[in-house]
């Protein structure tokens, strides 16, 4: 009985104690860095491409600068949206970011039946990274300089203007079938599996247009095989300011610069998501980072988050627009 009583006893007393102890305290900004940890870096495309380009040369910028060991992680598939949720699900410390472009965001969403994140309640915007556009390429066997040669080409010959594609829904899918609707005139599209095979297939002429990333854009037309003869941005590329921009074709409403941002996990603390602010506009202000990005006709363009949320839901809203004027069913 005694030790029933005083077990009861030491129990309450143990209960009376926790109540006055303080509750878990939150991270705190000098929980980042963690000693020995390094940033994860995820990218949603395998090695190689430009993304992950842009990604490997602004985390050795930011180890250099700052000590801080900064990983590339590539983790490709299902639209990126693996990359996402790696991301989405990771501690909110700081420690695991996702270097992505605006598609994950602005347009999966849109045209996808499954998306497991919420773009705006399931990441923390940290800063925008770059910015680069789609450019509209032709074959060389076409007989068009401009936007207006082919449009007078494609009425003249109905039903044997191809385009290509990365996927259907991606970016290039609704680019095409927005301009086609916008000028009036027939495509027939043609989806491929990613951006090399589409480009590839440009360069062979076995499709004769393709709305192409900008760095493979203008690498590409260099060889000759191809025209770059419209930019999809609100300015001309400062990489290849010989194209017009599409508004300059009386082409209106095809503005819809990409962007590449940087995110971590909802519920990042503000000071947290400050200092990790602070490591990546810091490295991408460099000249050599600037310089990098420049080569791959993509512009450093780094804001505050409270910026990048703005330019998310924009980007949100816009390719929305985008995809109900073009009557896309999600897949």
């Amino acid at each position: 009985m005694f030790a029933t009583r005083f077990s009861r006893r030491h129990a309450l007393a143990l209960l009376a104690a926790a109540a006055t102890l303080p509750a878990p305290l939150p991270l705190l900004a000098q929980d980042f860095p963690q000693p020995g940890r390094p940033i994860r870096l995820v990218v949603g495309l395998a090695a190689g491409g430009s993304l992950d380009a842009q990604a490997r040369s602004i985390a050795r910028k930011i180890t250099e600068q700052s000590g801080q060991q900064v990983v590339v992680e590539n983790k490709p598939g299902a639209s990126m949206m693996l990359s996402a949720t790696e991301v989405m699900r990771a501690q909110p410390d700081g420690h695991t970011l996702l270097f992505a472009p605006s598609s994950i965001f602005a347009q999966n969403p849109h045209t996808l039946a499954s998306v497991p994140y919420d773009p705006f309640k399931d990441f923390t915007p940290i800063t925008l990274a770059t910015k680069g556009p789609l450019v509209l390429t032709v074959h060389q066997s076409l007989p068009v300089q401009n936007v207006k040669d082919l449009v007078d080409w494609a009425k003249a010959n109905p039903g044997k203007l191809n385009f290509a594609s990365f996927g259907t829904g991606t970016s290039s899918h609704l680019y095409a079938v927005a301009f086609a609707k916008a000028v009036g005139i027939e495509v027939t599209h043609v989806p491929y599996k990613g951006t090399a095979d589409a480009a590839r297939d440009l360069l062979e002429g076995r499709v004769q247009a393709y709305f192409d990333a900008a760095p493979t854009a203008i690498q590409n037309a260099a060889g000759g095989r191809i025209r770059m003869i419209a930019v999809a941005a609100p300015q001309r590329m400062p990489a290849a300011q010989q194209v017009p921009t599409f508004t300059e074709q009386n082409v209106p409403n095809l503005d819809l610069t990409s962007w590449i941002a940087v995110v971590g996990p909802a519920g990042m603390p503000p000071a947290i998501v400050n200092k990790v602010n602070a490591l990546f506009t810091q490295a991408l202000r460099t000249q050599d980072v600037k310089d990098f990005i420049a080569k791959g006709a993509y512009e450093a363009s780094p804001t505050t988050p409270a910026e990048l949320a703005a330019e998310m839901r924009s980007a949100y809203d816009k390719w929305g627009a985008m995809v109900k004027q073009v009557g896309f069913q999600k897949q």
